[in-house]
């Protein structure tokens, strides 16, 4: 997909007011409108400048998007980071029609619980937010309290995008996966004389230095010397639990996955842990190193590229 500069659509700078935002958008709607515009790209633009002004005029879809920062050029290919919008809260319903970068930043939030604002009695129920927050792998293998610090954006007094700041302590599920939710009632948008909608927390992981997540499976690359895996060896592996005692079997190479049942994220059944097998070559930085190679070229002779062909 293709970034888009908002901020350029509109013709504003970045921190534009918000009576600033909309001055510029009536002018350029009057301009481009397909039922009055002589311009023969009138549709696309007027369609383009809709999207822009959906974002711009939200204090939190723009907080969100003035996250990813000035160093991307429009129309250059573009995709959100894994962490792209962790910690906002969303409200508000999210408009449809849009393009594929905005359906990539705001499109699961508007789908989400943000934006299901319900009336009930005694002056109604507020809206539901909706945020995504990083979690430590930790959170999920042990479960418990832990603290998120969530950004609320609004506008001042001058019309300026300000972000607050605030922190829940929330209670982790364990076993919860990536994209799951957690409901906190009563943090979402009070209304006068009513009840406060929910918050609807959105759970990813923060890259992990051991372990990769697949569904409830986690994966961990173990080192191994040549020897261990050619000749066999009992070697030590992390595990979520601690370390244990893990066989490698003969004629092993850079690859093998190894199964250590019910080692994975916790469920019922629990996930499985795998252990895949990369070889860690001894540095040849001295002669017994060296001529340890040479023999060892003498006594195995093989070619480590014959199945690529001619």
């Amino acid at each position: 997909m293709e970034f888009k500069d908002y901020y350029k659509i509109m013709g504003v700078a970045r921190d534009a007011t918000e009576a600033g935002i909309k001055q510029a958008y009536r002018k350029l709607a009057r301009k481009y409108h397909p039922d009055v515009s002589k311009e023969k790209d009138a549709e696309a633009r007027f369609k383009e400048l809709g999207e822009a002004y959906e974002v711009l005029r939200n204090p939190e879809k723009r907080a969100a998007y003035d996250q990813l920062g000035t160093g991307h050029r429009a129309g250059e290919p573009f995709r959100p980071p894994p962490d792209w919008g962790a910690g906002f809260e969303f409200s508000g319903a999210g408009a449809g029609g849009y393009s594929d970068f905005f359906e990539a930043l705001f499109g699961q939030a508007a789908r989400g619980a943000g934006g299901r604002a319900r009336r009930g009695f005694a002056g109604g129920r507020g809206e539901d937010h909706h945020a995504k927050v990083l979690l430590d792998l930790e959170a999920t293998l042990g479960g418990g309290t832990r603290a998120i610090g969530l950004r609320v954006p609004e506008v001042d007094a001058d019309g300026r995008l300000q972000v607050a700041e605030r922190t829940l302590n929330v209670q982790i599920p364990k076993g919860i996966l990536p994209g799951q939710t957690i409901r906190l009632a009563g943090q979402g948008t009070r209304v006068h004389g009513g009840e406060a909608g929910d918050l609807y927390v959105e759970v990813e992981f923060s890259p992990h230095r051991l372990y990769r997540v697949e569904g409830r499976d986690l994966l961990i690359a173990l080192p191994v010397a040549p020897w261990e895996a050619a000749l066999g060896a009992t070697v030590q592996t992390p595990t979520p639990g601690g370390k244990v005692d893990l066989k490698i079997p003969a004629g092993s190479h850079a690859g093998t996955k190894l199964r250590l049942k019910g080692r994975g994220i916790p469920a019922s059944p629990p996930g499985d842990l795998y252990v895949e097998l990369t070889i860690a070559l001894p540095p040849a930085t001295n002669d017994a190193a060296r001529a340890a190679y040479r023999a060892l070229e003498t006594a195995a002779p093989f070619d480590p590229r014959a199945n690529l062909g001619s």
